[in-house]
């Protein structure tokens, strides 16, 4: 187990219904377990009855939000709803030395079926990166630092995951789709986003998966969890289809 030394966190108000808890200002693996290590703490401590009104907790890329219903929060009188939450979560909160960092994040495979209809941008995408399209794909799968869900976000199950090669660093798209099917996997600004439901995005289309990231019929709806380790696979389009037939 290892311990990181990052600087201490700052409580801030995001309105009257809920707040954050900022560990960090930038997309990095280790800021991320850090909050990921800090929601599952407020999580037992919910769990446990010891953060009345609180109503969910939402880990982020460098932040923990923390919603609550403020008639719920006991104060003493003189404090309001945040400043009694804020005496509740201090005990909570690192120490300057850093919470405790564990090898226990998840690897989950996503196989991506790339380029063609299912990735219609991979061809301009690995051409405004300076590289061929096959050179996009092995990097996608084989890139130069661990890649890891930073949040779920967007849409409910839509996991950003991060961070790509360097040579990946492209930026959205100037005009933004009107619709992304279930299951495209996008890239832009050194991350990966696969969107559960068909919505619109502007994010660069290079492939889709046939997993479903997304089923309200699930015991657990969401397939990913912030804290993840993900790993792209790269299938032909004949076994996108006999996964879609087994789905």
């Amino acid at each position: 187990m290892s311990v990181l030394s990052p600087l201490p966190a700052r409580i801030e108000p995001l309105g009257d219904s809920a707040l954050r808890i900022v560990l960090g200002d930038t997309l990095d693996p280790g800021v991320n377990r850090r909050v990921c290590a800090l929601a599952d703490r407020i999580a037992v401590a919910l769990a446990a009855g010891r953060l009345p009104g609180v109503t969910d907790v939402l880990p982020a890329f460098s932040v923990v939000g923390v919603h609550y219903r403020a008639d719920a929060v006991p104060t003493d009188g003189n404090e309001s709803p945040f400043a009694a939450l804020l005496r509740l979560l201090s005990p909570l909160l690192p120490e300057r030395e850093g919470l405790p960092v564990g090898a226990t994040d998840r690897l989950i495979e996503i196989p991506v079926c790339y380029g063609g209809e299912f990735g219609p941008d991979l061809q301009e995408t690995s051409a405004a990166c300076g590289m061929t399209p096959d050179e996009l794909i092995a990097l996608h799968q084989n890139p130069s630092e661990e890649q890891r869900v930073y949040m779920i976000g967007f849409a409910p199950g839509n996991p950003y995951v991060g961070r790509l090669d360097p040579a990946l660093a492209i930026p959205r798209r100037a005009t933004p789709r009107t619709h992304m099917p279930m299951g495209t996997v996008c890239i832009a600004n050194r991350q990966t986003v696969v969107y559960p439901v068909a919505a619109p995005g502007g994010w660069h289309m290079i492939g889709r998966t046939p997993l479903r990231l997304f089923d309200p019929a699930r015991a657990e709806p969401c397939l990913l969890r912030p804290g993840d380790r993900i790993r792209f696979k790269a299938i032909d389009p004949d076994s996108f289809a006999r996964a879609m037939e087994a789905a």
